[in-house]
Parts: C-alpha cells; structure tokens; sequence
C-alpha cells in the first residue's frame, strides 16, 4: 500500500491494497496485510483505507522505513509507466501469528510477486503460503523486481495466477512456452498444476483457461478517462465471483465489466454501485 505520485496529485494506491478496497466495496469481509510508515503519508494511508471500511489490524506501522511512493508518468494514458521507490514500509513486513492466523481462516490469500522485492517481505509470505487456503496469484511483474528463483516458488505455490498480456510474454520467455496464447495457458497449467489461469487483454477483454477449456469475454468497450486499478478492479470482480461459485462466463462478464468501469473513473479505487457496474453492460 503506498502512494502513487501522479505530476498534478497523490492517490492512494497499489495492487494489493486496490484489490482489497475493490472487495470490501463489493461485500467481502477483507483483511490486508501491509506496512506504512511512522510518517504523514502513513497516517492519511490508514485514514484513506479506514474510511473505505477496510480494517487495519494487519497493517504494520514502521517506524524505521517510510510511507511507500511510487512515481507515476500518465502521459499515454493506455501505457501507464511506474517507478517504484525505495525503501518503502511494505519491503519490511513482520511475520506475526494474528496474521498467519488470519490467513488460516480466509477463503483465499491473493498475493502478487512485487511484496516479495525484498528479504523480510518475501520470508513472511514464504510463511504465509505454507497454509492451507486457496492462494490467488496476482503476478504483477515490474522490472527488475523478479528472478527465475522467485517466480519459481510463486508461481508454484499458487491454485489460481491472473496475469495480463505481457506478463505470459515474459513468463514465455522463462519457460520456453509456446507462442499461441492457449497453449502457452495449457503449458504452464501442467507445469504448475493450476485449478485455472485467468488472462486479461486490455480492451479485448479476458479468458480464463482451466481443464483444457478456455472461456473468453470480449471485454465492455468504455471512453477510459485512467487504467489506473482496472486490472486490480477486474481481479475483485474475478475474486468474488469465483468465491461464489460462478461459471467462467459469469465470472468473467461480471469482472470484465467492473475493470471498464474503473477505467472510465478516477484513481484506482473510484466510488460506485453495483447499478453502475450493470450499466456499464447496456452501453
């Protein structure tokens, strides 16, 4: 959870505390593991996610490392670039027994591979990932924040991966998978035994691939004001209707309309309803 410096404002950000938000907006009872710092932008972070309706019991407050910071450069407005700055609080979370204990009881730990950067981060999800609950991969692949070893054990403790476009390109790339989309799907489903593998695709939408099938959805055309948590939006929807025991083309309809509407909103946790999700399918 950190901040994303935009030339002209602040936001609130970051994948994981997006999707967190995202769920808690749809219904969900949400815990977020995180770290802030002992610092302005650490009070207002916890404020921001307070107000949401979002519990902070497992957001730690260091007193060592700062608030996170990323610098973001929205010039092309469909190519959205990032730095993300170092140190930052979320690169020293603490393993705590509260925290293992709360991933015990879940119905799914989602985690991506950004918070594991760094030695203390990635030790206490190592941890985490040893329990028996179903665990969400969000990869989120950022330069140069990832290695072969990394991605590896991720990658392998993981029941469900969500990755975009350029993220199979790069895990291609390590696996030698092949170049069609689906049977680079199939390929790393065997190779890491999957329950299934969901692909977004911008504004072709997404597919999920699971049991040698694969569902696609063309996505929700939308006049996108930022892309800023669409993904992030896209992966609640995915979440919770997955949760529900929704069929693939349930799940992706609903998450493919919840992405585009975040697109056509501000920040990557804009306010809507449910009602504004379903309109978003009349357009």
């Amino acid at each position: 959870m950190l901040w994303d410096i935009f030339p002209k404002e602040s936001i609130a950000g970051g994948a994981p505390m997006n999707v967190a938000l995202h769920l808690a907006h749809l219904g969900l009872d949400v815990g977020m593991i995180s770290s802030v710092g002992d610092d302005k932008l650490g009070k207002k972070l916890l404020a921001f996610v307070k107000k949401y309706g979002l519990t902070d019991d497992l957001i730690q407050v260091s007193s060592e490392y700062p608030t996170g910071t990323v610098i973001v450069d929205d010039s092309d407005k469909e190519n959205i670039r990032y730095e993300i700055v170092k140190p930052a609080a979320w690169d020293h979370i603490q393993w705590t027994p509260n925290m293992e204990k709360a991933v015990k009881h879940a119905d799914a730990f989602i985690f991506g591979s950004l918070g594991a950067r760094n030695d203390t981060s990635r030790t206490c999800l190592e941890k985490l990932l040893n329990t028996n609950v179903l665990k969400v991969l969000d990869i989120n692949l950022r330069p140069p924040f990832y290695s072969a070893d990394l991605l590896d054990n991720l990658l392998g403790k993981a029941d469900i991966l969500k990755i975009n476009e350029e993220e199979l390109t790069l895990l291609a790339d390590f696996y030698d998978l092949p170049s069609k989309m689906e049977a680079a799907l199939e390929k790393l489903s065997e190779m890491f035994d999957f329950e299934l593998v969901c692909i977004t695709l911008g504004s072709k939408g997404a597919a999920i691939y699971q049991d040698g099938d694969i569902v696609s959805h063309p996505g929700y055309p939308v006049e996108v004001k930022d892309t800023v948590g669409a993904g992030d939006a896209f992966l609640a929807g995915f979440v919770s209707k997955y949760l529900s025991r929704e069929s693939p083309e349930k799940i992706l309809d609903f998450a493919c309309a919840l992405g585009a509407l975040v697109a056509t909103l501000s920040g990557g946790t804009p306010q809507y309803s449910l009602e504004d999700v379903s309109r978003i399918k009349d357009i």
